[in-house]
């Protein structure tokens, strides 16, 4: 007879066999004579190799990590192990469920006061792939103990905090085994609703961000296909540490980019002062670009006069004006405006031959529109517009930015937006970010932006309102997840409220949920860090942490700044003793005689966005680039000076906030001057 350990690995190693089954019924489908042409073909043989890799089965990612146990067979089985994706016997019979169908939520969201008709929760423990431990819920037992099974009974999941703990090396991985209930009830809301998170450090708001895409790909996955799911992260680096979550979870189709990425239309050369790309990120720019996009239009000088034939039909110049301002009241797209004005016109005219006794037909109209004089009307009234040669006349020529600024931006605020020398051309000119973001403003108002079906937007605290303006464009007629922490807005025009962020995003009506339980950050890191909200985010509330780590926080003095290097180098061959990724957070100016340090004792390191392994573990990290990362092990250097790399002391702060927060397991502080004042003493 097995004991309860041996059966769980038993049934470990059948769905094991019963996937890779699965995988090979897919890897021997012959294609050649079930599809009509050669189009069919690939388009069958990409969905066969993308379902090929669905089916993978990662040596190191458990198959499943639960089990539910009903007390009522309401289902097709009482008992269901609960996984990354769905596995079935030679049958059909399911051996693994995922986590996403509708009878895996009780994993989830059971407790002792609603279980759900759930009798037995078992949570599974893993080494390396390999199952080791369980604990189980009696959770329609009052008397019960709530766990057993493992080393030692408790009243915590000891396998959910070893799960959360577990050294962290390589890209970011799914929490799908430890999500919340707070967390799955977010994961699980409607695809027809935007949904906007704020969540602390450690609350996995991110995380919580791509299970929900995972989530509405398995429940909506027919109308994701057709209308598709985009990513949106801070910078590449971000975005490289979170690629394998969904892929891990069988999810292979979510495009990523960053904001700057959805507005590459020119090649960015320039930046901008702080005070400059305040006033381009605004969101009265995009009332300055309408205007100005407008002002192309033009009333008709004169009648116009159509020859067809031997006859001539005339439309008189104030019948082309009523077209032309009945089209400007509809405020239509100036693109579709002046796609309609030819077939405006050509009707005019087909109503003449119609009154003259005559019977065009459709044919007649499209061959009206394309008539010389028409397009010379056209051209006349409503000419062509190129989104950057607009926005590099707006930004070159202060007439044409008076003119059309005019009671939305003081003379002031148009000075810091006109160039000092005018660039000559779109190629020539040194675009910044937020020039990009004004061009994809009037890329919108010439032409409507594709949408998608769901797009998540992380860090979105960053934003501002043009960039939520740019985002909000791409899921018009889509949802949205909106992913940030107030306290964690690092750039100047950093938004100051949701509320404020969903209006610009277009999606005012989206609810707002908090999390507040943190599950990453140690509570001694957290306390610490948290001394900062009130001088630079005042009203929000702190993160709770649920993880204790005594010792987790260290913060060393050392009075010779000649000696910091030396000391922060040891701090991280210190860290390097402990399991897991370790990062050293430094101020921008102060990566490079770091990085010198390290060289020099002969410590490899990473750059963030390089993917850290068993071998390499220590990653050096600029402040602005720390944001959405996370190491087991942190050595931040000099608080100070990553306060003062910012162009403010707010941002300072928040900044430091950021790089306080990184951590897992723990903090190590080195600094020669004092610590911002906002700290207090340890």
């Amino acid at each position: 007879m097995l004991d309860p350990l041996a059966r769980e690995r038993a049934h470990l190693t059948s769905s094991r066999a019963a996937l890779r089954a699965m995988r090979e019924d897919v890897e021997s489908l012959d294609i050649k004579d079930v599809t009509a042409n050669w189009v069919n073909s690939l388009v069958l043989g990409r969905q066969i190799e993308d379902r090929i890799k669905a089916l993978a089965d990662l040596s190191d990612t458990p198959l499943f990590f639960g089990r539910l146990d009903y007390l009522h067979t309401t289902q097709e089985g009482q008992r269901f192990y609960i996984g990354r994706r769905h596995v079935h016997d030679a049958d059909g019979d399911p051996m693994v469920i995922d986590w996403r169908a509708p009878v895996s939520q009780p994993y989830y969201q059971a407790s002792k006061k609603d279980p759900q008709d759930v009798g037995l929760r078992r949570r599974f423990g893993y080494t390396a792939g390999d199952l080791t431990a369980y604990e189980d819920e009696h959770l329609s037992d009052p008397a019960a103990e709530t766990f057993s099974g493992s080393a030692e009974a408790s009243t915590t999941s000891r396998l959910l905090q070893m799960e959360i703990e577990r050294p962290r090396v390589g890209p970011m991985r799914d929490i799908v085994a430890t999500i919340q209930p707070e967390q799955d009830g977010i994961v699980r809301s409607d695809l027809s609703g935007t949904v906007c998170v704020q969540g602390g450090p450690g609350t996995g708001k991110t995380a919580v961000g791509l299970h929900r895409v995972a989530y509405l790909l398995y429940a909506h996955r027919e109308r994701l296909a057709r209308t598709g799911t985009l990513v949106i992260g801070p910078n590449r680096s971000f975005l490289h540490y979170i690629e394998q979550v969904l892929p891990a979870l069988g999810e292979l189709e979510v495009q990523q980019a960053t904001v700057d990425d959805l507005v590459a239309h020119v090649e960015v050369r320039g930046t901008d002062e702080a005070a400059t790309a305040v006033i381009k990120g605004d969101a009265r720019m995009a009332e300055v670009l309408r205007r100005a996009v407008r002002s192309h239009v033009a009333m008709p000088k004169e009648s116009l006069m159509v020859v067809r034939g031997s006859r001539r039909w005339r439309v008189p110049a104030y019948e082309i004006e009523e077209m032309v301002r009945e089209l400007l009241d509809r405020d239509i797209r100036y693109g579709a405006a002046r796609e309609a004005l030819p077939q405006r016109i050509a009707h005019a005219v087909l109503v003449r031959m119609e009154e003259a006794g005559e019977a065009p037909d459709d044919r007649v109209q499209n061959a009206v529109a394309r008539n010389t004089a028409v397009k010379a009307v056209v051209k006349e009234c409503w000419p062509l517009v190129e989104p950057a040669k607009l926005v590099l006349r707006l930004l070159g020529d202060a007439e044409f930015l008076a003119e059309h600024a005019e009671g939305l931006l003081t003379e002031d605020e148009q000075k810091l937006l006109l160039w000092a020398k005018p660039a000559r051309s779109v190629k020539t000119a040194k675009w910044s970010a937020a020039d990009a973001v004004l061009i994809d403003e009037t890329r919108d108002l010439v032409e409507r932006t594709h949408s998608l079906g769901h797009v998540v937007l992380d860090e979105a605290q960053d934003l501002s309102p043009m960039q939520y303006r740019a985002v909000g464009r791409r899921c018009t007629t889509g949802s949205a997840t909106v992913l940030g922490d107030l306290a964690q807005g690092t750039t100047p025009w950093a938004t100051e409220s949701w509320s404020q962020a969903l209006g610009h995003l277009g999606k005012p009506e989206a609810v707002v949920e908090e999390l507040t339980a943190g599950f990453r950050v140690p509570r001694e890191v957290i306390a610490y860090a948290s001394r900062l909200l009130p001088h630079m985010s005042p009203g929000l509330a702190a993160v709770e942490s649920v993880r204790e780590n005594p010792g987790s926080l260290a913060v060393r003095h050392t009075e010779d700044p000649e000696a910091l290097n030396a000391a922060v180098v040891a701090a991280c061959v210190e860290s390097l003793a402990h399991e897991g990724s370790i990062g050293l957070i430094a101020a921008d100016a102060r990566i490079a005689p770091l990085a010198e340090a390290l060289t020099a004792a002969g410590l490899a390191y990473l750059s963030p966005g390089e993917e850290t392994t068993a071998e390499s573990r220590l990653t050096l990290v600029p402040a602005s680039l720390a944001k959405g990362l996370e190491y087991d092990y942190v050595v931040l250097d000099e608080p100070a000076a990553v306060v003062d790399g910012e162009p403010d002391e707010r941002t300072g702060l928040r900044r430091l906030y950021v790089a306080l927060t990184r951590a897992v397991s723990g903090l190590t502080i080195l600094h020669s001057a004092p610590v911002p004042e906002q700290l207090g003493e340890l």
